[in-house]
Protein backbone atom coordinates (compact mmCIF):
# COMPACT_ATOMS: atom_id res chain seq x y z
CA UNK A 1 0.00 0.00 0.00
CA UNK A 2 2.87 2.43 0.78
CA UNK A 3 4.31 2.67 -2.40
CA UNK A 4 1.27 4.05 -4.44
CA UNK A 5 1.92 7.11 -2.40
CA UNK A 6 4.70 9.46 -2.98
CA UNK A 7 5.78 12.73 -0.54
CA UNK A 8 6.06 15.58 -3.22
CA UNK A 9 6.88 19.16 -2.39
CA UNK A 10 6.83 22.58 -5.24
CA UNK A 11 10.61 21.82 -7.06
CA UNK A 12 9.75 17.19 -7.41
CA UNK A 13 7.67 16.41 -10.37
CA UNK A 14 4.15 14.59 -9.77
CA UNK A 15 4.25 10.95 -10.57
CA UNK A 16 1.27 9.41 -12.14
CA UNK A 17 0.26 7.36 -9.12
CA UNK A 18 -2.87 5.99 -7.87
CA UNK A 19 -3.03 8.49 -5.43
CA UNK A 20 -0.20 11.44 -4.13
CA UNK A 21 -0.07 12.89 -1.12
CA UNK A 22 0.84 16.76 -1.56
CA UNK A 23 3.02 18.30 1.07
CA UNK A 24 1.33 21.15 1.70
CA UNK A 25 -2.03 23.20 -0.31
CA UNK A 26 -3.18 22.17 -3.77
CA UNK A 27 -4.26 25.44 -5.60
CA UNK A 28 -7.09 24.21 -8.38
CA UNK A 29 -6.50 26.80 -11.42
CA UNK A 30 -3.49 28.65 -12.78
CA UNK A 31 -4.82 32.39 -13.52
CA UNK A 32 -3.65 35.22 -12.05
CA UNK A 33 -5.43 34.31 -8.69
CA UNK A 34 -3.83 30.82 -8.27
CA UNK A 35 -0.57 32.09 -9.28
CA UNK A 36 -0.94 35.50 -7.05
CA UNK A 37 -1.18 32.57 -4.15
CA UNK A 38 1.30 30.36 -5.32
CA UNK A 39 3.66 33.00 -5.32
CA UNK A 40 3.01 34.66 -1.79
CA UNK A 41 2.80 30.98 -0.53
CA UNK A 42 6.86 30.89 -2.42
CA UNK A 43 7.37 33.64 0.29
CA UNK A 44 6.09 32.00 2.79
CA UNK A 45 8.40 28.51 2.10
CA UNK A 46 5.06 26.10 1.87
CA UNK A 47 5.07 23.64 -0.80
CA UNK A 48 2.44 23.62 -2.61
CA UNK A 49 0.94 21.82 -6.26
CA UNK A 50 -1.27 24.02 -8.98
CA UNK A 51 -3.37 22.35 -10.82
CA UNK A 52 -4.90 23.21 -14.08
CA UNK A 53 -7.19 22.10 -16.84
CA UNK A 54 -5.62 23.98 -19.65
CA UNK A 55 -2.12 23.68 -20.96
CA UNK A 56 -1.01 27.43 -20.35
CA UNK A 57 -1.46 29.25 -17.44
CA UNK A 58 -4.37 32.04 -17.66
CA UNK A 59 -6.35 30.63 -20.32
CA UNK A 60 -8.92 32.92 -20.47
CA UNK A 61 -6.74 35.35 -20.98
CA UNK A 62 -4.33 33.49 -23.69
CA UNK A 63 -7.64 31.55 -25.63
CA UNK A 64 -10.69 33.59 -23.99
CA UNK A 65 -10.83 36.99 -25.22
CA UNK A 66 -10.31 40.03 -28.28
CA UNK A 67 -7.28 40.87 -29.49
CA UNK A 68 -7.93 44.72 -29.01
CA UNK A 69 -8.45 43.56 -24.92
CA UNK A 70 -6.53 45.72 -22.70
CA UNK A 71 -6.85 46.31 -18.91
CA UNK A 72 -9.91 48.62 -17.99
CA UNK A 73 -8.38 49.70 -14.98
CA UNK A 74 -4.81 51.16 -14.35
CA UNK A 75 -2.12 49.32 -14.30
CA UNK A 76 -1.09 49.77 -10.97
CA UNK A 77 -4.83 47.80 -9.11
CA UNK A 78 -4.25 44.96 -11.63
CA UNK A 79 -1.00 43.88 -10.95
CA UNK A 80 -0.20 40.60 -8.59
CA UNK A 81 1.68 40.38 -5.14
CA UNK A 82 5.21 40.96 -4.82
CA UNK A 83 5.69 41.98 -8.57
CA UNK A 84 4.85 45.54 -9.99
CA UNK A 85 4.22 45.60 -13.90
CA UNK A 86 7.54 46.57 -15.81
CA UNK A 87 7.84 50.85 -16.11
CA UNK A 88 7.79 50.83 -19.51
CA UNK A 89 4.15 49.11 -19.85
CA UNK A 90 1.15 51.62 -20.22
CA UNK A 91 -0.96 52.50 -17.71
CA UNK A 92 -3.90 50.24 -19.58
CA UNK A 93 -1.62 47.18 -20.58
CA UNK A 94 -2.69 45.42 -23.82
CA UNK A 95 -3.39 41.75 -23.45
CA UNK A 96 -0.29 40.57 -24.56
CA UNK A 97 1.44 42.45 -22.59
CA UNK A 98 -0.74 41.24 -19.48
CA UNK A 99 0.08 37.70 -20.42
CA UNK A 100 3.83 38.17 -20.74
CA UNK A 101 3.60 39.75 -16.94
CA UNK A 102 1.65 36.49 -15.96
CA UNK A 103 4.51 34.22 -17.76
CA UNK A 104 7.53 36.13 -16.21
CA UNK A 105 5.16 36.00 -12.62
CA UNK A 106 4.91 32.44 -13.10
CA UNK A 107 8.89 32.23 -13.84
CA UNK A 108 10.04 34.63 -11.04
CA UNK A 109 8.09 32.69 -8.28
CA UNK A 110 8.87 29.31 -10.00
CA UNK A 111 5.74 28.23 -10.16
CA UNK A 112 5.12 25.03 -12.66
CA UNK A 113 1.37 23.73 -12.95
CA UNK A 114 0.53 20.41 -13.98
CA UNK A 115 -1.28 21.57 -17.18
CA UNK A 116 -4.14 18.96 -18.30
CA UNK A 117 -5.44 17.75 -15.07
CA UNK A 118 -9.03 18.50 -15.04
CA UNK A 119 -10.36 18.43 -11.58
CA UNK A 120 -13.60 15.92 -11.43
CA UNK A 121 -14.24 15.68 -7.79
CA UNK A 122 -12.86 17.51 -4.26
CA UNK A 123 -14.09 16.67 -0.97
CA UNK A 124 -13.37 16.59 2.27
CA UNK A 125 -12.72 13.19 4.18
CA UNK A 126 -13.74 13.15 7.82
CA UNK A 127 -12.66 10.28 8.86
CA UNK A 128 -8.67 11.32 7.71
CA UNK A 129 -9.16 14.88 8.00
CA UNK A 130 -7.70 15.70 4.66
CA UNK A 131 -8.64 17.08 1.01
CA UNK A 132 -9.40 14.10 -1.94
CA UNK A 133 -8.81 16.23 -5.14
CA UNK A 134 -9.72 13.78 -7.94
CA UNK A 135 -8.53 14.76 -11.51
CA UNK A 136 -8.10 13.75 -15.51
CA UNK A 137 -5.72 14.09 -18.05
CA UNK A 138 -6.17 13.54 -21.19
CA UNK A 139 -2.64 14.61 -22.79
CA UNK A 140 -1.63 13.02 -25.28
CA UNK A 141 -4.08 10.67 -25.89
CA UNK A 142 -3.60 8.89 -22.77
CA UNK A 143 -6.43 9.14 -19.88
CA UNK A 144 -4.79 9.42 -16.36
CA UNK A 145 -6.58 9.54 -13.43
CA UNK A 146 -5.05 10.84 -9.88
CA UNK A 147 -5.58 11.16 -6.86
CA UNK A 148 -4.35 14.20 -4.89
CA UNK A 149 -4.42 14.01 -0.52
CA UNK A 150 -3.70 17.79 0.82
CA UNK A 151 -4.79 19.14 3.89
CA UNK A 152 -5.61 22.28 2.16
CA UNK A 153 -7.45 23.00 -0.36
CA UNK A 154 -7.40 26.51 -2.67
CA UNK A 155 -10.13 27.05 -4.72
CA UNK A 156 -9.09 29.34 -7.51
CA UNK A 157 -10.84 29.15 -10.66
CA UNK A 158 -12.22 32.61 -10.62
CA UNK A 159 -15.66 33.92 -11.42
CA UNK A 160 -15.76 33.83 -15.22
CA UNK A 161 -14.97 29.61 -15.29
CA UNK A 162 -17.81 28.96 -17.84
CA UNK A 163 -19.53 30.68 -20.51
CA UNK A 164 -23.19 31.39 -19.76
CA UNK A 165 -25.30 30.37 -22.91
CA UNK A 166 -28.39 32.32 -23.01
CA UNK A 167 -31.91 30.05 -23.83
CA UNK A 168 -33.46 31.90 -26.54
CA UNK A 169 -36.43 30.84 -28.66
CA UNK A 170 -35.34 29.68 -32.08
CA UNK A 171 -31.49 30.31 -31.19
CA UNK A 172 -30.36 26.86 -31.92
CA UNK A 173 -32.15 27.18 -35.66
CA UNK A 174 -30.50 30.52 -36.63
CA UNK A 175 -29.32 30.40 -39.93
CA UNK A 176 -26.30 32.26 -39.69
CA UNK A 177 -23.03 32.29 -37.12
CA UNK A 178 -23.52 32.12 -33.88
CA UNK A 179 -20.73 32.40 -31.21
CA UNK A 180 -19.75 33.26 -27.53
CA UNK A 181 -17.88 36.70 -26.83
CA UNK A 182 -15.53 34.16 -25.29
CA UNK A 183 -15.01 33.18 -29.35
CA UNK A 184 -14.49 36.64 -30.56
CA UNK A 185 -11.94 37.74 -31.82
CA UNK A 186 -11.36 40.37 -34.24
CA UNK A 187 -14.44 41.71 -36.30
CA UNK A 188 -12.82 42.10 -39.23
CA UNK A 189 -14.54 39.14 -40.61
CA UNK A 190 -17.73 40.79 -40.01
CA UNK A 191 -17.18 43.86 -42.42
CA UNK A 192 -20.57 44.54 -43.98
CA UNK A 193 -22.00 42.04 -41.67
CA UNK A 194 -25.26 43.05 -39.97
CA UNK A 195 -24.18 42.07 -36.42
CA UNK A 196 -26.43 41.14 -33.01
CA UNK A 197 -24.55 41.78 -29.84
CA UNK A 198 -26.45 40.61 -27.03
CA UNK A 199 -25.39 41.74 -23.71
CA UNK A 200 -24.42 45.11 -22.79
CA UNK A 201 -21.60 44.55 -20.25
CA UNK A 202 -17.90 45.64 -20.51
CA UNK A 203 -17.65 42.64 -23.55
CA UNK A 204 -20.77 43.85 -25.18
CA UNK A 205 -20.14 47.08 -25.53
CA UNK A 206 -16.02 46.74 -26.58
CA UNK A 207 -17.45 44.11 -29.12
CA UNK A 208 -19.44 46.35 -30.50
CA UNK A 209 -16.93 48.91 -30.06
CA UNK A 210 -14.96 46.85 -32.50
CA UNK A 211 -17.20 45.65 -35.20
CA UNK A 212 -18.28 49.77 -35.68
CA UNK A 213 -14.53 49.93 -36.25
CA UNK A 214 -14.05 46.89 -38.83
CA UNK A 215 -17.65 48.46 -40.51
CA UNK A 216 -19.55 45.73 -39.33
CA UNK A 217 -23.20 46.73 -38.35
CA UNK A 218 -23.90 45.89 -35.13
CA UNK A 219 -26.90 46.13 -33.05
CA UNK A 220 -26.26 45.59 -29.16
CA UNK A 221 -29.10 44.37 -26.68
CA UNK A 222 -29.81 46.56 -23.53
CA UNK A 223 -32.23 44.04 -21.78
CA UNK A 224 -31.93 46.42 -18.61
CA UNK A 225 -30.36 49.20 -16.82
CA UNK A 226 -26.96 49.66 -16.89
CA UNK A 227 -24.44 52.17 -15.30
CA UNK A 228 -22.12 54.01 -18.14
CA UNK A 229 -19.25 55.67 -16.71
CA UNK A 230 -15.99 57.37 -18.65
CA UNK A 231 -13.04 55.40 -17.78
CA UNK A 232 -11.04 58.62 -17.18
CA UNK A 233 -12.51 61.90 -16.09
CA UNK A 234 -10.56 65.00 -16.50
CA UNK A 235 -7.50 62.56 -16.77
CA UNK A 236 -7.62 60.61 -13.53
CA UNK A 237 -8.93 57.33 -13.71
CA UNK A 238 -12.60 57.41 -12.59
CA UNK A 239 -12.35 53.86 -10.75
CA UNK A 240 -8.84 55.78 -9.01
CA UNK A 241 -11.04 58.72 -7.93
CA UNK A 242 -13.93 56.67 -6.73
CA UNK A 243 -11.41 54.77 -4.63
CA UNK A 244 -10.02 57.86 -3.21
CA UNK A 245 -13.40 59.54 -2.12
CA UNK A 246 -14.55 56.45 -0.70
CA UNK A 247 -11.70 57.34 1.84
CA UNK A 248 -13.38 60.00 2.91
CA UNK A 249 -17.28 60.08 2.28
CA UNK A 250 -19.88 58.04 2.51
CA UNK A 251 -20.35 55.44 -0.57
CA UNK A 252 -23.97 57.23 -1.28
CA UNK A 253 -22.12 60.23 -1.74
CA UNK A 254 -19.67 59.06 -3.95
CA UNK A 255 -22.18 57.43 -6.00
CA UNK A 256 -23.81 60.95 -6.53
CA UNK A 257 -20.34 62.70 -6.94
CA UNK A 258 -20.01 59.89 -9.90
CA UNK A 259 -23.03 60.44 -11.36
CA UNK A 260 -22.51 64.08 -11.74
CA UNK A 261 -19.55 64.04 -13.03
CA UNK A 262 -20.52 61.58 -15.50
CA UNK A 263 -23.59 63.19 -16.58
CA UNK A 264 -20.69 66.24 -17.67
CA UNK A 265 -18.67 64.61 -19.49
CA UNK A 266 -21.26 61.86 -21.30
CA UNK A 267 -24.66 63.76 -21.17
CA UNK A 268 -28.12 62.00 -20.86
CA UNK A 269 -27.25 58.49 -22.13
CA UNK A 270 -31.09 57.63 -21.67
CA UNK A 271 -31.84 59.07 -24.83
CA UNK A 272 -30.21 56.79 -26.50
CA UNK A 273 -31.35 53.28 -24.83
CA UNK A 274 -28.75 53.18 -22.03
CA UNK A 275 -31.12 53.40 -18.67
CA UNK A 276 -29.30 54.01 -15.52
CA UNK A 277 -30.15 51.70 -12.39
CA UNK A 278 -31.76 52.93 -9.16
CA UNK A 279 -29.08 51.98 -7.33
CA UNK A 280 -25.70 53.82 -7.55
CA UNK A 281 -22.78 52.83 -9.55
CA UNK A 282 -20.96 51.71 -6.42
CA UNK A 283 -23.37 50.31 -4.42
CA UNK A 284 -24.55 48.30 -6.75
CA UNK A 285 -21.19 46.89 -7.16
CA UNK A 286 -20.99 46.18 -3.63
CA UNK A 287 -24.32 44.65 -3.14
CA UNK A 288 -25.01 42.84 -6.08
CA UNK A 289 -21.13 42.59 -7.55
CA UNK A 290 -22.48 44.14 -11.08
CA UNK A 291 -19.53 45.76 -12.42
CA UNK A 292 -20.15 49.34 -14.04
CA UNK A 293 -19.26 49.29 -17.89
CA UNK A 294 -16.27 52.00 -18.43
CA UNK A 295 -16.72 53.79 -22.27
CA UNK A 296 -13.77 53.58 -24.51
CA UNK A 297 -15.46 54.78 -27.45
CA UNK A 298 -18.63 52.83 -27.74
CA UNK A 299 -21.23 55.51 -26.75
CA UNK A 300 -19.39 57.77 -29.18
CA UNK A 301 -20.59 55.38 -32.11
CA UNK A 302 -23.95 55.16 -30.87
CA UNK A 303 -24.29 58.73 -31.06
CA UNK A 304 -22.89 58.81 -33.98
CA UNK A 305 -25.98 56.00 -34.96
CA UNK A 306 -22.89 53.06 -36.24
CA UNK A 307 -23.89 50.81 -33.47
CA UNK A 308 -27.56 50.46 -32.78
CA UNK A 309 -29.26 50.01 -29.32
CA UNK A 310 -32.37 47.74 -28.99
CA UNK A 311 -34.24 45.98 -26.71
CA UNK A 312 -34.07 42.29 -25.83
CA UNK A 313 -34.68 39.53 -27.82
CA UNK A 314 -38.07 37.72 -28.03
CA UNK A 315 -37.09 35.54 -30.72
CA UNK A 316 -35.51 34.03 -33.43
CA UNK A 317 -36.62 33.08 -36.39
CA UNK A 318 -34.47 32.16 -39.43
CA UNK A 319 -32.25 34.92 -39.93
CA UNK A 320 -34.52 36.96 -38.12
CA UNK A 321 -34.80 37.86 -34.80
CA UNK A 322 -37.92 39.61 -32.91
CA UNK A 323 -37.49 41.75 -30.69
CA UNK A 324 -39.77 42.12 -27.00
CA UNK A 325 -41.04 45.98 -28.69
CA UNK A 326 -42.26 43.78 -31.60
CA UNK A 327 -39.71 45.43 -33.73
CA UNK A 328 -37.85 42.35 -36.46
CA UNK A 329 -34.11 42.68 -37.56
CA UNK A 330 -32.27 40.88 -40.46
CA UNK A 331 -28.75 38.87 -38.88
CA UNK A 332 -26.28 38.01 -40.40
CA UNK A 333 -24.46 36.69 -37.21
CA UNK A 334 -24.70 36.62 -33.36
CA UNK A 335 -22.45 37.57 -30.44
CA UNK A 336 -23.52 36.46 -27.06
CA UNK A 337 -21.74 39.03 -24.57
CA UNK A 338 -24.04 36.84 -21.88
CA UNK A 339 -21.04 36.71 -19.56
CA UNK A 340 -19.71 33.99 -17.40
CA UNK A 341 -20.41 32.01 -14.11
CA UNK A 342 -18.54 29.94 -11.88
CA UNK A 343 -17.72 25.82 -12.22
CA UNK A 344 -17.06 25.31 -8.59
CA UNK A 345 -20.44 23.16 -7.99
CA UNK A 346 -19.82 21.17 -10.78
CA UNK A 347 -16.68 19.40 -8.99
CA UNK A 348 -16.49 20.66 -5.42
CA UNK A 349 -18.52 18.17 -3.04
CA UNK A 350 -19.30 21.28 -0.16
CA UNK A 351 -21.91 23.18 0.69
CA UNK A 352 -21.22 25.08 3.65
CA UNK A 353 -18.63 27.40 2.01
CA UNK A 354 -19.94 27.60 -1.17
CA UNK A 355 -23.22 29.17 -2.49
CA UNK A 356 -25.03 27.10 -5.58
CA UNK A 357 -24.12 29.92 -7.77
CA UNK A 358 -20.32 28.97 -7.19
CA UNK A 359 -19.24 32.17 -4.90
CA UNK A 360 -18.63 31.51 -0.95
CA UNK A 361 -21.40 32.81 0.77
CA UNK A 362 -19.93 35.78 2.18
CA UNK A 363 -18.27 36.51 -1.31
CA UNK A 364 -19.24 40.42 -1.23
CA UNK A 365 -16.64 42.63 0.46
CA UNK A 366 -13.95 41.73 2.58
CA UNK A 367 -14.74 38.12 3.92
CA UNK A 368 -14.89 35.15 1.47
CA UNK A 369 -11.42 33.84 1.56
CA UNK A 370 -11.33 31.48 4.23
CA UNK A 371 -13.94 28.41 5.22
CA UNK A 372 -13.58 25.71 7.09
CA UNK A 373 -11.38 22.83 7.24
CA UNK A 374 -8.94 24.14 5.20
CA UNK A 375 -10.75 25.15 2.29
CA UNK A 376 -9.51 28.35 0.85
CA UNK A 377 -11.44 30.83 -1.82
CA UNK A 378 -9.29 33.16 -4.11
CA UNK A 379 -10.53 35.80 -6.63
CA UNK A 380 -14.42 35.45 -5.83
CA UNK A 381 -14.72 38.22 -4.04
CA UNK A 382 -15.78 40.43 -7.09
CA UNK A 383 -12.78 42.96 -6.05
CA UNK A 384 -11.04 42.05 -10.02
CA UNK A 385 -7.22 41.42 -9.54
CA UNK A 386 -6.34 43.90 -6.48
CA UNK A 387 -8.87 41.81 -4.75
CA UNK A 388 -7.95 38.66 -5.56
CA UNK A 389 -4.42 39.75 -4.38
CA UNK A 390 -5.20 40.70 -1.27
CA UNK A 391 -7.26 37.33 -0.84
CA UNK A 392 -3.63 35.44 -2.02
CA UNK A 393 -2.32 37.20 0.81
CA UNK A 394 -4.55 36.07 3.19
CA UNK A 395 -4.55 32.61 2.14
CA UNK A 396 -0.84 32.37 2.44
CA UNK A 397 -0.67 34.46 5.71
CA UNK A 398 -3.02 32.07 7.13
CA UNK A 399 -2.21 28.73 5.74
CA UNK A 400 2.08 29.70 6.47
CA UNK A 401 1.36 30.42 10.01
CA UNK A 402 0.09 27.37 10.77
CA UNK A 403 3.11 25.68 8.89
CA UNK A 404 5.42 27.56 10.28
CA UNK A 405 4.11 27.01 13.95
CA UNK A 406 3.94 23.09 13.13
CA UNK A 407 7.41 22.39 11.29
CA UNK A 408 8.89 24.21 14.79
CA UNK A 409 7.40 21.68 16.71
CA UNK A 410 9.07 18.61 17.08
CA UNK A 411 5.99 16.30 18.20
CA UNK A 412 4.39 17.94 14.90
CA UNK A 413 2.36 15.30 13.03
CA UNK A 414 3.97 13.51 10.55
CA UNK A 415 3.01 12.75 7.32
CA UNK A 416 3.50 8.89 7.43
CA UNK A 417 0.67 9.06 10.10
CA UNK A 418 -1.50 10.89 7.16
CA UNK A 419 -0.76 7.98 5.03
CA UNK A 420 -1.52 5.52 6.92
CA UNK A 421 -4.64 6.77 7.66
CA UNK A 422 -5.70 6.77 3.99
CA UNK A 423 -4.60 4.17 3.06
CA UNK A 424 -6.78 2.35 5.33
CA UNK A 425 -9.52 3.70 3.11
CA UNK A 426 -8.35 1.59 0.12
Amino acid sequence: MENMFRLIDNDQEVATNRCIWVNGPVIVGAGPSGLATAACLREQNVPFVVLERADCIASLWQKRTYDRLKLHLPKQFCQLPKMPFPESFPEYPTKRQFIDYLESYASRFDISPKFNECVQTARFDETSGLWRVKTVSDAESTRTEVEYICRWLVVATGENAERVMPEIEGLSEFTGEVIHACDYKSGEKFAGKKVLVVGCGNSGMEVSLDLANHLAKPSMVVRSSVHVMPREIMGKSTFELAMKMLKWFPLWLVDKILLVLCWFVLGNIEKYGLKRPEMGPMELKSAKGKTPVLDIGALEKIRSGKIDVVPGVKRFNGNRVELVNGEELDVDSVVLATGYRSNVPYWLQESEFFAKNGFPKTAIGNSGWKGRTGLYAVGFTRRGLSGASMDAVNIAQDIGSVWKLETKQPTKRSTTSHRRCISQQF
